[in-house]
């Protein structure tokens, strides 16, 4: 028997649709384009930096084939300034702007994106910011300037995100409506479970207080018609 599968996608899921979005490499050695699911690659010529998928990029990364340009939004100065704007507002910074496809004309969405090439802005966070940030760390740290400080300003960065979306469930117990505009995909897997208990609570709360409230409509009706008799029998008398 099989078991059941959570709902949406877990961390893990994301994490591998992160590996479809492109990324810039300068090649050490040439190597032919490959037709992909997300359209075909550009020929490695070195030294021309070379937009690719980032897990063709970290396999030639691994084979030393291959150096990995971090993309501008993940420099200390940029993510210091972006902390910054995270810090001074109660609502998630805005998201990158949809970035445009170099391989095909047709509108793509994430995953098949240039979220982490080197002309995409440096004052925003894409919508795999920390799956992509854990992975060029892991793989590609000396390719990263200040990788010490990146790491500590991508913590404090998330820590204070996932403040705002803890409080972003009190404002929803109290009833009103709550902006997640900007939120990353890991960071909507990672808080699906606190978030779902906290409107599934919500809901039974609901249902709880409709269920109390009939109770008291129908004891209300019930005590409204037995005054009623006691006053005509009154009456009568």
């Amino acid at each position: 028997m099989a078991l059941p599968l959570p709902s949406g996608l877990t961390p893990p899921e994301v994490a591998f649709l992160c590996e479809m979005e492109l990324v810039t490499v300068i090649p050490r050695q040439r190597l032919e384009g490959l037709q992909l699911l997300g359209g075909p690659t550009a020929p490695l010529i070195p030294p021309h930096r070379t937009p690719i998928p980032i897990w063709l990029a970290l396999l030639l990364k691994r084979q030393n084939r291959a150096n990995i340009l971090p993309p501008p939004w993940l420099s200390p100065t940029s993510l210091d300034a972006i902390l910054q704007l995270e810090t001074s507002s109660p609502e998630f910074s805005d998201p990158a702007p949809h970035p445009h496809t170099p391989f095909t004309t047709t509108p793509l969405s994430p995953p098949f994106l240039p979220s982490a090439t080197a002309d995409v802005p440096d004052n925003a966070l894409p919508y795999h910011w920390l799956e992509l940030s854990t992975l060029l760390l892991e793989a590609a740290s000396d390719d990263i300037p200040s990788v010490d400080h990146v790491r500590r300003l991508l913590r404090d960065l998330r820590e204070v995100r996932m403040a705002k979306m803890r409080a972003g469930m009190d404002v929803l117990e109290g009833g009103r409506e709550v902006k997640m505009n900007g939120v990353g995909a890991m960071e909507i897997s990672e808080g699906k479970a606190f978030i779902g208990g906290v409107v599934d609570g919500l809901r039974k709360l609901g249902v709880g207080k409709e269920i109390s409230r009939r109770e008291r409509e129908v004891e209300d009706r019930e005590s409204g018609t037995g005054r009623e008799r006691e006053e005509d029998d009154d009456m009568e008398y």
